[in-house]
This record gives C-alpha cells, sequence and structure tokens, in this order.
C-alpha cells in the first residue's frame, strides 16, 4: 500500500511504526474531489468530519462584519483541514479551494480513536496544531506592527516552510495559486498594495515571479531582512510518549 499524505507528513517529525502507518492509511478512505474555487462548507455550517488534503490548496476564512474576509489559514497535501473547528459540533471558518482538491473525509470519532489507540501519534498532531497557532500569531504580528513588503515576504517564507514538509519541495520556487486578493486578504492588505509590495519584492533581487511560479532566490537573507522564523521544519519530539505508551503509571495509580 503506499504512503498516505498524512503519513508522508508526520514522517518528517518522525520514524513511524508499521502500526502506526497502517492506522494513518486507514483513515484515508473515503475520497472525494473539488473543482478550485468550491466553497467546501460555509462558517458557522454543522460539520462532523475533519479533511486531509491528498491533493491542492485551500484556505480558511471568516467574513467580516463590513462582508470583507479575513484568510486564517492555508491548507496544503498532508494538511488535517477543520482542526480550527474540532471543539465544536460548527465550522468557525469557510472552506474553500484555491486549486483542484482532493480531500479524505475522517468522521470526528475516527480521528479520537487515534488519538486513543496511538498516543504517539495524537501527541505529535498536538505538538504540529501548536507550531501552526504559533505560526498564525507571528503572521497576526506582522500585520499589526509591520509594512507591506514584510507581510508578503512573511507570508511567501511560511507557505515555502510548510511546502518543504508536506510536499517534499527541494529548492526555493514554488507554484502560488492565489490571486492578488487572497494574499491581500491574508495579510491585510487592499490588492492594489498588494501588487506594489509584490514590485518592491522583486525590485531587491530576493522574489522572482513567473506567471504563478515565485522564486525566493535568497532564503536566508530575506529571512533574516523580515524577521522570519520558520515555525514548520523542526518539532520537538524527544517529549512523546514511547510507541505502544497507554495509561501512564501516575494515572494507573490514581484510579
Amino acid at each position: 500500500m503506499s504512503a498516505s499524505q498524512l503519513e508522508t507528513r508526520l514522517s518528517h517529525h518522525l520514524d513511524l511504526t508499521f502500526a502506526e502507518r497502517d492506522a494513518l492509511r486507514w483513515l484515508e478512505r473515503r475520497e472525494r474531489s473539488y473543482p478550485a474555487g468550491t466553497l467546501i462548507f460555509h462558517e458557522g455550517e454543522a460539520i462532523e468530519n475533519l479533511y486531509i488534503v491528498g491533493s491542492g490548496w485551500l484556505h480558511s476564512s471568516v467574513t467580516l462584519r463590513d462582508g470583507d474576509r479575513q484568510i486564517l489559514r492555508f491548507y496544503f497535501i498532508g494538511d488535517i483541514t477543520t482542526t480550527l473547528s474540532v471543539a465544536w459540533q460548527h465550522s468557525a471558518a469557510t472552506l474553500q479551494a484555491v486549486s483542484d482538491t482532493t480531500l479524505f473525509e475522517i468522521p470526528k470519532a475516527h480521528f479520537g480513536d487515534l488519538f486513543r489507540k496511538h498516543p504517539r501519534l495524537g501527541a505529535l498532531l498536538f505538538a504540529i496544531s501548536a507550531s501552526e497557532q504559533v505560526s498564525i500569531g507571528d503572521r497576526l504580528t506582522s500585520i499589526s506592527k509591520t509594512d507591506g513588503f514584510t507581510r508578503i515576504a512573511t507570508l511567501l517564507l511560511d507557505i515555502r516552510s510548510r511546502l518543504r514538509v508536506v510536499d517534499n519541495l527541494e529548492g526555493s520556487a514554488f507554484e502560488l495559486p492565489l490571486t492578488q486578493k487572497d494574499i491581500g486578504d491574508a495579510v491585510g492588505l487592499t490588492k492594489t498594495h498588494v501588487n506594489r509590495s509584490l514590485k518592491a519584492l522583486e525590485a531587491t533581487g530576493l522574489v522572482e515571479r513567473d506567471g504563478r511560479v515565485v522564486r525566493i532566490t535568497d532564503v536566508d537573507r530575506l529571512a533574516t531582512l523580515v524577521d522570519f522564523r520558520d515555525r514548520h521544519a523542526v518539532i520537538a519530539t524527544d517529549w512523546l510518549p514511547a510507541v505502544g505508551a497507554a495509561v501512564s503509571p501516575v494515572l494507573e495509580k490514581v484510579t
């Protein structure tokens, strides 16, 4: 059986056992495809499933009081969507396909079983989720405290960092299927300001564009220039429970 997308992503951080790999592959049984632009579900809509991204890009967003949109995050291959909504029975955000997309549908109960039967996987997923929340916090800080040049550079560096983990991206070039409005809605800029900031980035020679392909010519230099911190490349795993771990001795004594 071929590797699952989630398996590939988690394997970046941890050597998985055969049982763990089988458990992840079992999750990817209910496949659904959506063309670019499809609204998978709306903010506030009742949901009972999580979704693993098998292919394509998506974003989640909320609608503001004035009818405008704020993009919260992007999803790529191997990501689990709707984790922002796992605490409720409804979606906290609207999920939309940016490009043609394949999703694997996972009932919440099956996801819960993964945590119960494979606590090491559950702990790793928790750690990855924590790193993503910190990354979102970095973007929020960038939006509130920096100019358009820095906001967009930070977004591009963050996308590149995540693609290196989930899509085995080599080098510093990647396809960016986002419109200028998408970028603006993610970093709090108008399309005009996005266009101006992209041109300013290109003028430095640190970013090149050829249609939808973006190339960062010197990742380290650009990261230093905008004080970017890579939150995705390395996740600490030394604290994870051992393989086959169940209830801790401390909890057993309590019970």
